[in-house]
């Protein structure tokens, strides 16, 4: 217990370290896709899924709960998001034996291709180009006791706009806490700790003539840019358990550094643990706010699970946000 409570300590300490400052940040960080969330199931909840997340999620939610996997689990989310911009993620997670769980994921987004303009040519020089951006991530995830899973995560940043790209690396690590009263259960997660991107690339590249008619060439500096690190703090409880029906609640804080602190509540009812209806809510968020969701778990064979989810989310001026999740577990 007293390594847990160091643990929390130091989590609450970094996240008071996001952002010291009394003025706004929104804006001020880069990679925003990393905060476009996967998995329906936890978009349905609104969102509120550290404490709860115990699938290949993990590595987006929190990496604790890797530990949660039993056998192996692949599972693939699409996401419509606004303005034309897709997002594909895919995750896979083995578990190690006795050791515990390695995860490894892809993020892609991308969009469509934009017109170049310039000063001269405001309505476009007849030229395009394009926008994508991506995450590999690693993680592990490990039960230190019969109640406390602790787990890690590395991934690899990268970013491109026409011939400019940035790269770095980040890390995320969380824990998972079964408090033993009844079935009420915490989760941390510190997500995209790393240091700053910097874009780099040709057209940062200018000529200047000196005298004498000789040429030299030089970059122009350009200004690096934090990456959208985030701070969890959640609790899940399940409010009915028989033998055919489960209620869960559960409510997350979260701390990021380029906006306010932030409250997500959801609630999950599962039949049979086959049939499943999600609701959520996110509060002092700018347009997101009511969330719903639906899911089925079938088995199409005697070691392998058939998981389908699907999630739908107000985004008001921006109107809606569909996602759709299929996984397998053997």
């Amino acid at each position: 217990m007293r390594k847990l409570l160091s643990v929390i300590a130091i989590a609450v300490l970094l996240a008071g370290l996001v952002d010291g400052s009394d003025f706004t940040k929104t804006g001020s960080v880069g990679a925003q896709f990393l905060k476009i969330a996967v998995g329906s199931r936890y978009q349905g909840l609104g969102e509120a899924s550290a404490a709860l997340v115990n699938d290949a999620y993990s590595l987006y939610w929190n990496p604790a709960g890797l530990a949660s996997i039993e056998g192996n689990a692949v599972t693939f989310t699409n996401v419509n998001w606004v303005s034309d911009v897709a997002l594909n993620y895919v995750a896979i997670a083995n578990q190690v034996g006795d050791y515990g769980v390695l995860g490894f994921s892809a993020t892609l987004l991308t969009m469509g291709d934009m017109e170049i303009t310039t000063v001269d040519q405001p309505e476009g020089t007849g030229e395009s180009f394009g926008s994508s951006s991506f995450a590999l991530t690693a993680g592990f995830g490990r039960n230190l006791t019969t109640r406390l899973a602790f787990g890690i995560s590395i991934k690899y940043i990268y970013e491109k706009i026409y011939n400019e790209s940035s790269g770095g690396v980040a890390f995320d690590f969380g824990t998972q806490l079964h408090t033993g009263l009844r079935s009420l259960r915490i989760g941390m997660n510190i997500a995209n700790m790393g240091p700053e991107l910097k874009f780099s690339g040709p057209d940062l590249i200018h000529s200047l003539n000196q005298e004498g008619g000789a040429v030299s060439n030089g970059a122009i500096s350009v200004d690096g840019y934090e990456l959208p690190l985030t701070f969890r703090l959640g609790a899940a409880y399940d409010l009915i358990t028989d033998l055919d029906n489960r209620w869960t609640l559960a409510a997350e804080a979260k701390h990021p550094n380029d906006n306010d602190q932030q409250l997500s509540v959801g609630s999950e009812y599962a039949y049979q643990q086959k049939y499943f209806l999600r609701g959520g809510y996110k509060l002092n968020y700018d347009e997101q706010g009511l969330t719903l969701g639906a899911g089925l778990r079938s088995r199409i064979s005697e070691q392998t699970m058939l998981v389908l989810d699907y999630a739908w989310a107000d985004f008001g001026r921006l109107e809606s946000v569909h996602r759709f999740s299929i996984g397998f577990t053997f």
